[in-house]
């Protein structure tokens, strides 16, 4: 079967069907909520959170985007847990880049230990700099930047319009900047700022 039938099959209470949906993009789902909430334990909680919801509003679903609709129930639940912790994390950023909790668990079999090396610790100075934006210009920055999805993608996604996309991810992006650039010793030195070219907004 398709998406679509998937789709249809699962709103008529067909289980396997909506499992294959969840199989299909319980990846995607994760690295979003990852990115979001910065933790493991909570991404892995608000992905499964997110697929029950998805599963109980299927009734509410009419026809659009299903990978759109689905991230929009991801981002709303990774809010509502944000909302509901409130206080939020103060770590500092040498805890993050000390903590084994925040490793990134990505492997490239065909790098050397060096570049290994690098590419983590650019990725959690990268998280823990997303970590201090604003959930909702973390969104976009997650979706646009990590995920590559287009504007369009990103406003049906977050049911926001086309300009406020646009506001939005160049405000966090110019927040990035400005982060980085202030705990700029922490990046691997060919990173550093002063020496990159500027991110497009």
């Amino acid at each position: 079967m398709n998406e679509q039938e998937l789709v249809q099959a699962a709103k008529a209470g067909d289980l396997p069907a909506f499992n294959q949906l969840v199989l299909k993009y319980q990846s995607l789902a994760y690295n979003v909520a990852y990115r979001v909430m910065g933790q493991p334990d909570l991404a892995a909680d608000a992905t499964q959170d997110a697929f029950i919801k998805a599963y109980k509003a299927l009734d509410r679903f009419r026809g659009q985007s299903f990978k759109a609709w689905l991230l929009r129930i991801v981002t709303n639940t990774c809010y509502d847990m944000l909302r509901a912790a409130k206080r939020r994390s103060t770590d500092s950023l040498d805890d993050v880049l000390v903590s084994p909790e925040h490793s990134v668990r990505l492997t490239d079999p065909g790098e050397g230990p060096d570049a290994h090396a690098e590419r983590r610790e650019l990725a959690q100075i990268l998280q823990w700099a997303l970590s201090q934006l604003p959930p909702e210009q973390r969104m976009v920055v997650v979706l646009s930047d990590v995920q590559g999805m287009s504007y369009d993608e990103i406003a049906q996604t977050m049911g926001i319009s086309l300009g406020t996309v646009k506001s939005r991810l160049s405000r966090a992006r110019g927040k990035l900047r400005v982060i980085l650039q202030a705990h700029e010793e922490h990046l691997p030195p060919r990173y550093r700022l002063k020496n990159a070219t500027p991110m497009s907004s």
